[in-house]
């Protein structure tokens, strides 16, 4: 488990920065939802104003230098072979420029079908509903990104279906945690 964590520092490193950006001034100052502010023929919006254009290239932008600087760490402390992100690939600055951005872009993508679905079901942009579709939300909002991230990794490693699914969940569960930890901190408004 130790070399699974390893192998998403660079990703929880990302995730927890592009949270803390996301209550910055500079964050506000462009904050541009993707859907623009369209709504369907339901009269609901696409997305919602969580979904913002600067918070879709910020977490490319942090993705991609995390794992430069994981890419880096693991070359000066010959750490290579100890998780499961070059066991297939060179650690070059190239290939974690390139699966960073992969990384963050397809952490993105993978937030709007979810948010999508949730504006159809009248789920309010940020919130928690009750009952079990809430529960069944509460649990999806926590893996949804990791289902597309840890896909990517399947691909671009030597990691086997059942190793994908334990990423995923352990990936989902820590994400729970560190959201409660920004809870606790006052960075999140909710967990």
């Amino acid at each position: 488990m130790a070399k699974m964590y390893f192998t998403m520092l660079p990703l929880i490193l990302a995730g927890i920065a592009n949270m803390v950006f996301t209550k910055t001034n500079l964050y506000h100052k462009h904050k541009v939802p993707i859907d623009g502010g369209r709504v369907l023929r339901d009269g609901k919006r696409i997305f919602g104003n969580n979904k913002t254009w600067i918070g879709f290239l910020s977490m490319i932008v942090f993705c991609t230098f995390f794992q430069l600087l994981y890419g880096l760490f693991c070359n000066v402390a010959n750490l290579n072979s100890y998780g499961d992100v070059y066991l297939v690939y060179d650690n070059t600055v190239g290939f974690n420029l390139l699966f960073g951005s992969m990384t963050g872009f397809i952490y993105m993508l993978f937030e709007l079908p979810n948010s999508f679905i949730k504006r159809r079901l009248s789920i309010r942009e940020g919130k928690t509903e009750k009952g079990w579709i809430g529960r069944f939300f509460f649990l999806f909002d926590q893996i949804d990104s990791l289902i597309g991230v840890m896909f990517l990794l399947y691909l671009y490693s030597d990691i086997t279906l059942m190793k994908y699914l334990v990423y995923v969940l352990l990936g989902g569960v820590t994400h729970l945690v560190i959201n409660f930890f920004l809870y606790v901190v006052k960075v999140r408004k909710n967990i």
